[in-house]
């Protein structure tokens, strides 16, 4: 069995959260959905659990972080094409996020964007040709 991923998000208006992954391609899987929580399918093995904010602090001691102030971590998606990228980003904010937060990455083997939901949470988008980045210099050294 692959592994599998559950990104889980503090959201402050679960509805408007639901409709916001839908609108960028993620499918609701009622089987784990209630009123505090929905499950998005971003892939086969890519779950965004968006929890709200009593539900969040079930898991977790800690108070939940202001994702427009601070940053936890840094979520990116892979992309089969430059166009997907655009299109995901595109998707991101008709439906009311902010396209382009970060800096986009341009190179001839890689083009990368991002968007922030409404919550503020930051997500990357990233198309890789993996044949050219092998014969390019190591992106880690530079």
């Amino acid at each position: 069995m692959s592994k599998m991923i559950f990104v889980n998000l503090p959201v402050t208006d679960l509805k408007r959260a639901t409709a916001f992954y839908e609108a960028i391609g993620a499918a609701k899987n009622p089987q784990f959905c209630d009123d505090t929580a929905s499950c998005m399918v971003i892939s086969e093995t890519i779950f965004a659990m968006l929890l709200t904010h009593d539900k969040f602090r079930q898991f977790t001691p800690r108070p939940i972080a202001d994702a427009r102030t601070g940053s936890q971590v840094l979520i990116c998606l892979s992309a089969d094409s430059r166009n997907e990228v655009d299109d995901i980003v595109g998707r991101a904010e008709a439906a009311g996020g902010m396209a382009d937060p970060s800096p986009k990455e341009e190179f001839s083997f890689m083009y990368g964007r991002s968007f922030e939901d409404l919550d503020g949470h930051m997500w990357g988008v990233t198309w890789v040709d993996m044949a050219a980045a092998t014969t390019q210099p190591d992106m880690a050294s530079a």
